[in-house]
């Protein structure tokens, strides 16, 4: 059987920097690794920060409905039940219902291929004031999750206030309630601890599945924009709501021959020199007003 793990987060709290160190550990333990990019979205540039470890990667296409998404998804996981991996880890969208995880791999033929190793949950320890989707987001990771990665702790002395995330669990009837036994803080980690964490099992409310209607991205392709003028659009979508609700901005630029990563929240600025990237910014959030976003790259 082949072990497979889900590491699931809200948008920019951290999973793929996460899936770069888990899938490194794993590797180096002997493991035949496979990390699976699963996304909603029509461009993936997440695929190639992890194509840079050397281990196989897969993508699953976005762009179509739910039902297309999950067929293409289980097509994929049969696939590459032949291939000889020992380990898959599966990195979902920052908007992922896991029952879809838990729906396609106890189906036939999948249950006689794979059994779920791990599921973590990466908590960014800002998260707060979400929206009522949001919230029925969360939940659903986090309450599959065998263990609670707190992320985003630039204070090393600030500690995770347990009552938020608990009272979303209880608004949705699930009877999981998280402890400092369920916490991890990643500037603390130690993977040798959670390597055999597995998941956990609790049941909570069910809304309609997540769709094109609730989230959205808007693509800035090939705009040649610099780090300063993302740092401006950053002040004008995050300070007010005429764009919509506002959740992550993520990308590549290139500027003085090199390329720099970014990742923005409400609560975080993250610009990183990498390697290599491709010339995208991507904006992503609940009710975007397309044409608006894509009007200040004019101004």
């Amino acid at each position: 059987m082949i072990k497979i793990d889900l590491i699931t987060g809200f948008l920019g709290s951290g999973k793929t920097t996460f899936i770069l160190k888990y899938a490194k550990y794993l590797m180096d333990k002997g493991e035949k690794v496979c990390i699976v990019e699963n996304d909603y979205g029509a461009i993936n540039i997440d695929m190639m920060l992890v194509s840079s470890l050397g281990c196989g990667t897969e993508m699953v296409a976005g762009g179509c409905d739910y039902d297309c998404h999950l067929r293409r998804f289980k097509t994929k996981l049969i696939s590459m039940a032949m291939m000889g991996y020992t380990r898959v880890i599966v990195e979902p969208s920052g908007v992922y219902d896991t029952d879809e995880f838990f729906d396609t791999l106890y189906e036939e033929p999948l249950i006689n291929y794979y059994e779920i190793g791990n599921i973590f949950f990466l908590y960014d320890i800002n998260t707060k004031n979400l929206s009522e989707e949001s919230e029925y987001i969360l939940v659903s990771e986090a309450s599959a999750a065998s263990k609670l990665i707190v992320t985003k702790r630039d204070n090393l002395d600030l500690t995770l206030n347990l009552d938020y995330i608990n009272s979303l669990m209880k608004k949705y009837m699930c009877d999981r309630v998280f402890t400092n036994r369920d916490i991890i803080y990643n500037d603390e980690l130690n993977l040798d601890s959670i390597i055999n964490s597995g998941y956990a099992s609790y049941d909570h409310i069910k809304m309609p599945v997540i769709n094109d209607n609730n989230y959205d991205s808007v693509y800035l392709m090939d705009k040649k924009l610099t780090k300063d003028f993302v740092l401006k659009l950053k002040d004008k979508l995050f300070t007010t709501d005429i764009y919509g609700d506002i959740i992550r901005i993520k990308g590549f630029v290139y500027e003085d021959s090199k390329w720099y990563k970014i990742n923005i929240t409400k609560y975080n600025t993250e610009i990183e020199e990498i390697d290599n990237g491709q010339d995208v910014i991507i904006v992503i959030g609940e009710h975007l007003l397309k044409n608006k976003i894509n009007s200040l790259i004019g101004e």
